[in-house]
């Protein structure tokens, strides 16, 4: 049934949630010429982790006329460094090296600074932005349109009409969990604990404002230096390790930070923050993407392991992306249903891209090739284009991405028979 029809404001696009992806797709459809209303349940700046772009992203600022107030703000981020305890040594890859050599660089951001950048510039370009304003009530049925019904944080209620809605509203998947499309992630269930340091120890010269990623027996810890001096740190673990404990998140937290000796070194001497902060259900996706009159995009459909800083970048990519589908989908209807299920196959596929190698992470077979990485057929400078984020355009990365597929279940298949046989006496 429509919702109550008092005080009903008009829009041709609802966004709900103003983060990057909610920002990206709210500011693409007024430059597109749509009329958009965004609710966002806080008021920024506001916390949010997962503070590691990609190279991918720059042009994203630069399309959006961010570029230089990112800038302002990040720490400049030249590569990536994996520490290995079975390997016994670092190894470090540089953007630079990439299949695309125009892309060297990216940036480690506050996010609660750089969410705040896009949501501005969205109400700057014409986005009607409504913060501290949640969302309670859905109608997604009607045949011309959704309906939808917020309170504000002065707990007065409102209410819109619109075309069409997009759900922006990461881990709260306002959508997915109305209509039970979210579903745990069976195939790479995580969880994790993180928190901020001062005085950890940097890498030297450029690579001082690299991520770093440490394995452990348990998962992998993240290292990732902000332009302020602070540093976030965070251990990506099973659920059942986290669940382990027996002591308070932040004792906790210290103890499996100590499980990793290098990273104990990086970090030696500093002070951490305030408590750590653990939290669970960390990766998922949803059974279906659209509907109708209705998108999710960003987290608000998937979630997926972080060790690649996928996150932000597929956020955006596939704001602007379906941003277009959007357009299509309202100024001409009858390629709507076509338009939107080459938005969501194509989606799919970039998330696709990513997973395989981070359902594989934590494997024995994939860290020996990264610990010992060779530029043979060019794998290594294809490997670095998917952590730059080159997973949805077209590219010959995905041939050699293949080919490093074939390489590591050889490898998988000879670390299994060398584990069979009978050793000598």
């Amino acid at each position: 049934m429509p919702l109550d029809q008092q005080e009903l404001g008009q829009c041709d696009v609802l966004v709900v949630g103003g983060g990057p992806a909610g920002s990206t797709v709210a500011t693409r459809l007024v430059e597109l010429g749509f009329e958009v209303v965004l609710v966002e349940k806080d008021r920024h700046p506001r916390f949010h982790i997962g503070e590691s772009l990609l190279p991918l992203n720059v042009p994203l600022f630069e399309r959006l006329g961010v570029a230089d107030a990112v800038k302002a703000i990040g720490m400049p981020k030249w590569g990536v460094d994996f520490t290995s305890p079975v390997h016994d040594r670092t190894v470090m890859f540089e953007f630079a090296d990439a299949w695309d050599k125009r892309l060297p660089y990216s940036f480690q951001v506050r996010r609660s600074e750089f969410d705040h950048i896009l949501l501005k510039n969205a109400a700057a370009k014409g986005v009607t932005v409504i913060e501290g304003c949640r969302v309670t009530a859905l109608d997604l049925d009607q045949d011309d349109g959704v309906e939808a019904v917020a309170k504000d944080d002065a707990g007065q209620e409102r209410r819109w009409r619109a075309r069409f809605l997009v759900d922006a509203s990461g881990r709260d998947t306002l959508v997915a969990n109305r209509l039970g499309l979210k579903e745990r992630n069976r195939r790479h269930a995580s969880a994790a604990i993180y928190g901020h340091f001062t005085g950890a120890r940097r890498q030297e010269g450029q690579a001082g404002g690299n991520i770093s990623i440490f394995w452990f027996d348990h998962g992998w810890i993240w290292f990732i230096p902000l332009s302020d001096g602070t540093t976030s740190v965070g251990a990506v673990c099973p659920p059942e390790y986290v669940k382990s404990r027996t002591t308070d998140v932040t004792t906790f937290f210290q103890q499996t930070l100590a499980q990793s000796p290098q990273l104990t070194e990086r970090i030696a001497g500093a002070t951490l923050v305030g408590q750590a902060t653990a939290t669970g259900n960390y990766s998922y996706v949803s059974s279906a993407m659209r509907g109708r009159n209705y998108l999710l995009v960003g987290d608000a459909f998937a979630f997926i392991d972080p060790v690649f800083s996928t996150g932000v970048y597929l956020a955006m990519s596939s704001a602007f992306h379906a941003a277009d589908a959007i357009a299509t989908a309202l100024r001409q209807p009858q390629e709507a249903e076509r338009t939107l299920a080459r938005f969501e196959a194509n989606v799919r596929r970039a998330l696709s891209r990513f997973s395989w190698f981070i359902y594989r992470m934590n494997r024995p077979a994939l860290r020996d090739l990264f610990m010992n990485p060779r530029n043979l057929f060019r794998l290594q400078e294809a490997m670095l284009s998917l952590l730059s984020g080159d997973v949805f355009r077209p590219s010959p990365v995905h041939c050699r991405l293949t080919l490093f597929k074939g390489l590591y279940y050889a490898k998988a298949a000879q670390r299994k028979l060398i584990a069979r046989a009978p050793r000598a006496a």
